[in-house]
């Protein structure tokens, strides 16, 4: 059923956002303050005194946060942390592919115990919605194109098993107990402050640091849909705030338009102006049968909900996202973006 058209504003509502240290989240907290929220922002607790890319933000953006350290695998703790408030965006979980190979079982803590610890708490709460964050990648490699929400779900990866089944908990609740959970499934994103466990910052960083004589990448022939990190907070917002929501469904969220990684690295090579070569490396190759060699979003079903549709063009996208990067290397911030060198 087709939602009804935007009728809610953020202007005062009591909103978390968990994972709001990561990539998308301090993006999506940003905005929501400028959208008047009273935000609070959950990141997770470390010793080292840090709120993650929330600790980036300007500060009088920062100063309209209410920051709050925690792990959303203690169910007391989210419990606390749901109390009055309105909307919940569950953007928290553990997302590199790769190391959900090395160690499963703290995804499915996180990814899986985390989702059942929000939803419990915000029916506790009588929170007004929750937007649970799904990824393309529960689709596995497209057996047709464009994917919609009806395609079947492949479990590909122990990361993509998880959230198949966080998804499905989202879908549970909402047939169960009427609980408002919406899902958002963002096709790949990509903008300032992701780090280098993704393709796109791995690629800008290689061809711009002058340590690296060649650029090293995995397999190149994959078909992705990349979308600016704007595009896909503008997502979240919309759904969030969308009249009536098909709730315990799926929205996808993506451009429509797809390339290799191999075309995505011609256009970086001419944004950075680097003539380095690429070399295939094996340590950044998947599996073979876990691989997903092609994702291409149809988002028309959001764009009927909500009126959403992305506005960046991945041209434009990288332009900004090349530009962070420089400036970040100029500034000597390089470890702190990336997590690692290579």
């Amino acid at each position: 059923d087709a939602c009804e058209a935007i009728d809610m504003s953020y202007n005062g509502k009591q909103v978390v956002v968990t994972g709001a240290d990561g990539f998308i989240g301090s993006h999506l907290a940003e905005r929501l303050v400028e959208e008047g929220a009273a935000v609070t922002a959950l990141s997770l607790y470390n010793s080292f005194d840090s709120y993650g890319w929330l600790d980036d933000l300007p500060p009088p953006v920062r100063a309209g946060l209410r920051l709050v350290r925690g792990d959303i695998r203690d169910g007391t703790f989210v419990r606390r942390l749901l109390e009055g408030q309105q909307i919940v965006f569950h953007l928290a979980a553990l997302i590199a592919i790769p190391h959900s190979y090395a160690a499963p079982q703290s995804y499915v803590d996180t990814n899986i115990t985390g989702m059942l610890n929000v939803l419990e708490a915000a029916r506790a709460c009588g929170t007004g919605r929750v937007v649970h964050t799904s990824t393309s990648e529960v689709y596995g490699t497209a057996r047709v194109t464009p994917i919609t929400e009806d395609h079947p779900l492949q479990a590909q990866s122990p990361y993509s098993a998880t959230k198949i089944s966080a998804d499905m908990l989202a879908t549970a609740y909402a047939c169960s107990f009427d609980q408002p959970v919406a899902i958002l499934r963002p096709f790949n994103t990509f903008g300032p402050r992701q780090s280098e466990r993704a393709v796109i910052p791995t690629i800008i960083r290689q061809f711009l640091d002058p340590s690296c004589s060649v650029v090293r990448l995995g397999d190149l022939t994959t078909v992705r849909d990349f979308n600016y990190v704007s595009d896909t907070v503008e997502a979240f917002l919309a759904l969030g705030s969308a009249g009536k929501p098909d709730f315990g469904q799926p929205y996808n969220a993506g451009s429509g338009t797809a390339v290799t990684i191999g075309e995505m690295v011609d256009i970086v090579r001419r944004l950075t102006g680097s003539d380095k070569r690429v070399e295939a490396d094996p340590v950044r190759m998947r599996p073979d049968d876990s691989e997903v060699r092609l994702l291409l979003a149809d988002s028309a079903r959001l764009r009927a909900a909500t009126g959403w549709q992305p506005r960046v063009s991945l041209e434009e996208g990288l332009k900004r996202t090349v530009a962070w990067w420089r400036a970040r290397m100029a500034q000597g911030l390089v470890r702190r973006a990336s997590g690692y060198m290579t």
